[in-house]
């Protein structure tokens, strides 16, 4: 009533009568005033969003207007302060959980990166600077909002244990966009932050999980976990696609060709005229991997088809139709055929094995050279429409396919 700060001693004097109500102090009472009519604000007009006098309430612009009590909307505020606070706690929270997810992934890579060999490292560390990079900068950018969150939540804190409800409701730091932002769903941040993870970019992870499968023991076992390689070691040949030019170990394993016909009964499965060989199951999910060793001479080719695929006529044979796609060497030429259409490889193979990983989900079919260090020959990328099949061709004296694993 006096609008005067006082101190204690003299604040002891106006205590004393119910008529005084005692507020916070303030340095002028300018901003507490009806800047019309000099008269103390004591409503809010809920229509316009101000503070207003009586005056104003009853002749004023805000006549007709819908009022209420400074204390009264106050409390409204404060309640919505209080959901704006707890949805900004909840977002904070998946924040914090983000922050730790990508930490212990990045902690994960670099731990993987020192336990392995000398030969591996060298393959790892040319791409890890990748990996690592746009994770750091998302937990720093992270780490940035989580410290604004908890800025403002301080703040918002401040004015809820305010008891003068005109500091309350004057308050502007606090925009529309702060309300509006905390109301967004609580996988904002999640979905957010995997969206700026890269899901592997530029990296070759086909050839970083065949370099540790082939040179890791345990370690790869976890490697092959986080990047969702399959190695798949049940791989046999169908004998009942086997054409008549070809022989088929007992085990089920080694395709090699004959001029001898092995005259086996005429099935639907079988091919009649391309020398080769399917295996008994089909990949239509995942990424698989299978290693096949090959003979030195003849000519060979290793790869995938549709089970739709001829079993009759120079269309039937792996690489000459738009259903299959391999890897074929004519006397140490190598070439990658599908469609009948050839892309040569250069230089030739140095070793005997090759390693096939199928990604069938992101339509890719790739083939490496297992000598030291792996080399990357040629990615195949499609979109598949069937099962896949292995698929083993081979013709001349000595020419064999072996499946490894």
């Amino acid at each position: 009533m006096c609008e005067a700060s006082l101190c204690d001693t003299h604040l002891r004097v106006h205590s004393k009568s119910e008529e005084h109500v005692l507020t916070e102090p303030t340095t002028s009472w300018g901003n507490r005033k009806c800047s019309k009519h000099k008269k103390l604000l004591e409503y809010y007009c809920t229509e316009d969003a101000a503070c207003i006098c009586v005056s104003c309430s009853l002749a004023g612009e805000h006549r007709g207007h819908q009022v209420e009590l400074l204390n009264e909307a106050s409390e409204r505020k404060k309640e919505k302060l209080r959901n704006v606070l707890q949805k900004l706690t909840t977002k904070r929270e998946k924040t914090e959980k983000r922050v730790q997810s990508l930490q212990e992934h990045r902690r994960g890579v670099q731990e993987k990166a020192a336990g392995v060999t000398e030969r591996v490292l060298s393959e790892i560390t040319r791409q890890q600077e990748q990996v690592l990079l746009p994770i750091s900068d998302l937990i720093q950018q992270l780490e940035k909002e989580k410290d604004e969150l908890t800025r403002k939540m301080s703040h918002i804190e401040e004015l809820c244990n305010m008891t003068d409800p005109l500091t309350v409701l004057q308050e502007q730091e606090l925009h529309r966009d702060d309300f509006c932002g905390a109301e967004k769903g609580d996988n904002e941040v999640t979905q957010r932050g995997d969206k700026q993870v890269p899901a592997g970019g530029n990296l070759d992870e086909g050839l970083i999980s065949v370099t540790l499968y082939r040179g890791l023991g345990d370690i790869v076992t976890d490697v092959k976990r986080e990047i969702y390689v399959q190695v798949t070691s049940d791989i046999i040949l169908d004998i009942n696609t086997a054409s008549n030019n070809v022989i088929v170990s007992a085990d089920l394993k080694t395709a090699s060709w004959s001029d001898i016909n092995q005259q086996r009964p005429v099935t639907p499965e079988r091919f009649t005229s391309a020398p080769q060989v399917l295996s008994t199951r089909s990949f239509s999910s995942g990424q698989n991997y299978w290693e096949v060793q090959i003979s030195e001479s003849g000519i060979w080719c290793v790869g995938v088809c549709y089970p739709s695929m001829g079993r009759g006529g120079y269309q039937s044979g792996i690489g000459n139709n738009n259903k299959s796609w391999c890897l074929c060497s004519y006397y140490k030429d190598l070439s990658v055929r599908h469609n009948t259409i050839d892309t040569s490889l250069h230089p030739p193979l140095s070793c005997d094995t090759v390693g096939i990983l199928l990604d069938y989900e992101a339509g890719s079919l790739t083939f490496y050279e297992l000598c030291d260090p792996i080399r990357h020959l040629h990615t195949v990328t499609v979109t598949f429409t069937e099962p896949l099949h292995a698929a083993f061709w081979v013709w001349g004296d000595g020419t064999w396919v072996r499946i490894l694993h």
